[in-house]
């Protein structure tokens, strides 16, 4: 009896992602980057217990690392760890995209910063995005920019 396969076109199930990046930042590009977790985390990743509000990726000796993002330890945890729910966790990437990352942040002034969380083939991704850092009036620009669309699609609906 032959197993079905998986839908390989089956968008992947999403942890959590950082709306207020689309807001601050100007997002010039995104890499995916695997995460190294322990078990407790890995728990608390499936049970939804993520925040990636001020989480910002650093970039040092050849290595990125995931600053600021917190992980609620469950209650159920194992009682032998101390879990520490702000860690350091280290990204998983290929040497070129970290000699690519380095240099977009120290020569062309980017920020690497954490967009999403989200499972793929069992396994906890995080999509790294290199932005730039938007200006107050940007800002306002974009939020006329989204209320000039939502109000257009408003009145297009009434007719």
């Amino acid at each position: 009896m032959n197993k079905p396969k998986k839908d390989a076109h089956k968008s992947d199930p999403q942890i959590t992602d950082t709306r207020r990046a689309y807001h601050d930042y100007f997002i010039e590009e995104r890499l995916d980057a695997g995460l190294v977790l322990q078990g407790w985390e890995v728990k608390s990743l499936r049970a939804g217990k993520v925040q990636l509000r001020d989480c910002y990726v650093l970039l040092k000796d050849g290595e990125a690392f995931l600053l600021g993002c917190l992980i609620t330890p469950l209650q159920t945890a194992s009682t032998h760890i101390q879990p520490d729910a702000q860690r350091t966790r280290k990204l998983l990437l290929h040497a070129s995209e970290i000699a690519h990352l380095i240099g977009a942040v120290e020569r062309k002034g980017y920020s690497a910063i954490a967009l999403s969380l989200y499972w793929k083939n069992g396994r906890a991704k995080c999509q790294i995005g290199l932005a730039k850092g938007k200006k107050q009036h940007d800002k306002r620009d974009t939020e006329k920019d989204r209320d000039w669309q939502r109000d257009k699609q408003r009145l297009l609906r009434h007719r």
